[in-house]
C-alpha cells in the first residue's frame, strides 16, 4: 500500500523509518523544519541494536501528491487540528487512517473529518525520543503497534497488516482495538500522572517513602474509571499496569520526558479526558486530579 506517515517524530520516525528500511512504500508528511533536519542527516534511528540511517521520501503540506492507500497519523494531540488540515488532500475514498495518538478524543475528530469508514483504531507501545541532533533514539527494546477497524470486519485488514509489518518491530492486527486503546490509556494516564506529579522516574518514586502506595493508587484510579466507562481492562492488562508501576527500574513516561525538556504536554488528552469520564460516572480520582492540576500549572507557566 502507498503509505503516508503524518509526522516523523519519535513514534512516526521510528515505525515509518523501520518500514522504509524494509522496502515498504513510505512517505513522510513533515513540517519544513523537520524536513531540513531529515534531509541533512537522514532519518537516523539509534537503538539498543545499533544505529541505522535511511532516506525516505519527504513532503510538506503544500506538496501532497494525491490520495494514499494508508495514512498513519503520528502526531501529538495538540498538533491534531493542523494535521487534519495538512493530510486532507491525501485522503481518498478507500484510504485507511490509522492514528497512533494517545487517549480517545482523536477518534471523534477523525470520524467527523473523514468518515467512520476510513477511520480505524491504533495503538503503539514504544519508549523513544528525539535527541539533540534530531535523531530518533529508542530507549528500550519495546516497539509494538496494533491497529484494526472500529466497526467489525474489514476486507482491507490483510493489506494494512502487510503494509505495517517489518522485521524490526512487533505488528499486531486487532479485532479488539478499542479495548487495546483503552488499556494503553489506563497505563499511560497512571504512569504520566505519577511521574509528572513527583517529577521523578518510577523507580525513584517507588524507592521513596510512600511511593509504592502512591503508584498503586494511581493505577487503581485509572482502572476504576475505565471499568465504569464500560471498558474494563483485561486481567492481564491490569497486571501489566500494576507491575510496570511497581518497578525499581528508572522507567518514566513520555510526558515526563517532555516536561523535563520544557516541551508541550498532552495533559488534556491523557488526563483531562479520563477525569471527565470519572466525573461522568461518579468515580473518585484524587491522585489523577492532582496530577492534572499540576500539569495545567506547568502548561500555564510554560506559556508565560
Amino acid at each position: 500500500m502507498r503509505t503516508l506517515f503524518v509526522g516523523a517524530g519519535a513514534t512516526g520516525g521510528y515505525f515509518g523509518g523501520r518500514l522504509a528500511e524494509a522496502g515498504k512504500d513510505i512517505t513522510f508528511l513533515v513540517r519544513p523544519g523537520r524536513r531540513a533536519v531529515l534531509e541533512r542527516r537522514g532519518l537516523r534511528i539509534k537503538g539498543p541494536g545499533g544505529e541505522t540511517v535511511s532516506h525516505p521520501k519527504l513532503i510538506t503540506a503544500d506538496a501532497v501528491d494525491g490520495a494514499y492507500d494508508l495514512v498513519v497519523l503520528a502526531v501529538k494531540s495538540f498538533a491534531l487540528e493542523q494535521a487534519l488540515i495538512d493530510m486532507t488532500p491525501a485522503v481518498g475514498p478507500r484510504t485507511v487512517i490509522v492514528p497512533l495518538l494517545n487517549g480517545m478524543r482523536h477518534i471523534d475528530k477523525l470520524q467527523g473529518a473523514f468518515g467512520a469508514e476510513r477511520t480505524w483504531g491504533g495503538v503503539c507501545l514504544i519508549e523513544a525520543t528525539i535527541d539533540k541532533d534530531g535523531d530518533v533514539e529508542q530507549l528500550s527494546g519495546l516497539h509494538r503497534i496494533g491497529y484494526g477497524p472500529l466497526g467489525g470486519e474489514d476486507e482491507r485488514l490483510p493489506e494494512v497488516t502487510f503494509a505495517l509489518s517489518g522485521e524490526e518491530f512487533d505488528s499486531n492486527p486487532s479485532h479488539t482495538i478499542v479495548e487495546d486503546m483503552w488499556g494503553k490509556w489506563v497505563y499511560l494516564a497512571a504512569a504520566a500522572g505519577l511521574t509528572t506529579l513527583m517529577r521523578a522516574t518510577i523507580g525513584d518514586i517507588n524507592a521513596a517513602p510512600g511511593g509504592s502506595d502512591l503508584a498503586a493508587r494511581m493505577a487503581s484510579e485509572a482502572v476504576a474509571i475505565a471499568t465504569a466507562a464500560g471498558h474494563e481492562p483485561r486481567p492481564a492488562a491490569v497486571e501489566v499496569v500494576r507491575s510496570n508501576l511497581a518497578t525499581t527500574a528508572p522507567r518514566s513516561s513520555s510526558m515526563y520526558r517532555d516536561m523535563v525538556q520544557g516541551l508541550p504536554v498532552e495533559a488534556d488528552a491523557i488526563l483531562g479526558d479520563l477525569l471527565a469520564e470519572a466525573a461522568k460516572h461518579d468515580v473518585p480520582a484524587p491522585m489523577l486530579a492532582a496530577a492534572y492540576t499540576n500539569l495545567c500549572i506547568y502548561a500555564t507557566k510554560r506559556a508565560g
